[in-house]
């Protein structure tokens, strides 16, 4: 009998404890409402590449203030048409396109002297980085287009130029110039990079980043090297030389804007601690 009441006492104390309903993941934040006027930028046409290839057309930003050398090599390139009919001659899946050499192997370049590296920059307080979180003591962000790792501004009283290092971050659509083993070797050569790559930070000089256009890099014909044919640039132009008959009508999302900070938040929300800034995606519009 002894048994029978344990028993039962057992039962009714599993009764009365309380219902653990099983654990629901949280709903995704909401997405940001549709961007208003406030919420683009029109970039420099001077700072615009049109780069039409046999896959169609991609505008690439160039971002003087992380690499003003290698911009100002591009911007003169492509005034010159110096990089019509090139070939991506070397196109790696999940890593990059390159391209920008006359000869298309990988070891030619233009008429000018090679560059000294840009692999970093100084980051002043002028300058326009808009901060998107802080990770390991640094600060990470976007100038204009392109994402950026900076030390702490904190820091920048207590440097002799009032400033603080800061360097691109490797995300899907960066511009980077190509180079030799030796640091300042780069010339006319570039690379469009198809997915995230965090090796060469600090490696190789950032220019700018696609800005319409991604899916046509992903498009490109892929090899080390590639066979023939190879997908090539018909034509590229700086914005600012094209006629005004063919000029497109771009504009970008400007990160310093009140809808780029809420769907910066919502990002940050959704993916947590393994955050990147190459999760977030800059909407553009080419007309």
């Amino acid at each position: 009998m002894k048994s029978v009441l344990l028993a039962s006492t057992l039962a009714l104390a599993l009764l009365s404890l309380p219902l653990v309903s099983a654990s629901v993941a949280a709903p995704p934040p909401p997405a940001a409402p549709a961007p208003g006027p406030a919420d683009w930028r029109t970039p420099d046409p001077n700072d615009v590449l049109v780069i039409d290839t046999n896959r169609g057309r991609i505008i690439v930003e160039l971002v003087p203030e992380a690499a003003p050398l290698f911009a100002a090599r591009a911007r003169q390139l492509a005034h010159e048409q110096f990089y019509d009919g090139q070939t991506f001659f070397r196109v790696i899946e999940d890593f990059m396109d390159q391209t920008g050499d006359p000869k298309n192997t990988g070891m030619g370049g233009s008429t000018q002297p090679d560059l000294p590296a840009e692999f970093s920059f100084r980051r002043g307080a002028d300058m326009p980085f808009v901060t998107a979180g802080v990770q390991g003591g640094g600060e990470v962000g976007f100038i204009k287009s392109l994402p950026v790792m900076s030390q702490n501004m904190m820091l920048a009283p207590m440097t002799r130029d009032g400033k603080v290092q800061a360097w691109a971050l490797y995300c899907p659509g960066v511009a980077g110039a190509a180079r030799s083993g030796e640091p300042n070797s780069a010339n006319s050569q570039f690379f469009l990079m198809r997915a995230k790559y965090p090796k060469l930070e600090k490696q190789y000089s950032a220019f700018g980043r696609v800005i319409a256009g991604q899916d046509v890099v992903l498009a490109i014909k892929t090899g080390e090297p590639v066979a023939d044919p190879q997908d090539r640039m018909e034509r590229v132009r700086l914005l600012a030389d094209l006629p005004p008959g063919e000029r497109p009508n771009v504009r970008v999302i400007d990160p310093a804007g009140a809808w780029f900070k809420t769907e910066l938040a919502r990002v940050r929300a959704q993916e947590g601690a393994a955050f990147s800034a190459c999760d977030v995606k800059i909407p553009s519009e080419v007309k």
